[in-house]
C-alpha cells in the first residue's frame, strides 16, 4: 500500500478511506474514490493548487483525458480549458520518485501536438516546470511559474 508523503506543494485536506489493505483518495473533479497510487498523489496535489491557488476554476479542468496519438490511445493527466472551450493548460504528472527528464517533456510535447495548448506544465509534486509556448516561432520558454486564473 502506498504511504503518502509530503510534496512540494501546500497540504490539503484529502478524504483519505482505506478498504481491504488498500488506498482510496476521493477526487472532486471526477466525484469519485481512487486508488491512491503515487502518481494519484501528486495529480490531486497539483490539481487543488490549480483551483485554491491559481483560482481556475473546476469546471474548467478535465483529468485523464483520452486523446489519440499515432493511432494509439493516450492519456492526459490533467487538461485546463479556457472559457471558449478550447485546451489552455496541459499537466503532465509523475510519481515524486520519477525524474523529470527529456522523456518526460517528450511525452507532454507529443500530447501536445493534439492538444496546442498556451502552457505546458510537468511535475513529480517535488519539482514543477513551466513551459509557455511560442508556436509562432516554434519555440517556448521556462516560466517560474503559470499565470492566476482571470
Amino acid at each position: 500500500m502506498f504511504n503518502p508523503k509530503p510534496l512540494n506543494l501546500p497540504p490539503y485536506p484529502f478524504k483519505l478511506t482505506q478498504k481491504a489493505q488498500q488506498l482510496f483518495i476521493f477526487d472532486e473533479i471526477r466525484k469519485k474514490n481512487l486508488v491512491l497510487t503515487p502518481e494519484e498523489w501528486v495529480r490531486q496535489h497539483f490539481v487543488q493548487y490549480l483551483m485554491l491557488h491559481k483560482k481556475y476554476p473546476k469546471s474548467l479542468i478535465k483529468l485523464e483525458g483520452g486523446l489519440h496519438l499515432n493511432r494509439l490511445q493516450k492519456r492526459t493527466d490533467i487538461v485546463i480549458y479556457d472559457i471558449h472551450g478550447k485546451p489552455f493548460i496541459l499537466v503532465e504528472c509523475k510519481a515524486s520518485h520519477i525524474k523529470i527528464d527529456q522523456k518526460v517533456f517528450d511525452q507532454v510535447a507529443r500530447y501536445n501536438f493534439i492538444h496546442q495548448v498556451k502552457y505546458l506544465i510537468t511535475t513529480n509534486g517535488l519539482e514543477h516546470f513551466y513551459c509557455e509556448m511560442d508556436y509562432l516561432n516554434d519555440s517556448y520558454v521556462f516560466l517560474a511559474d503559470i499565470p492566476d486564473y482571470k
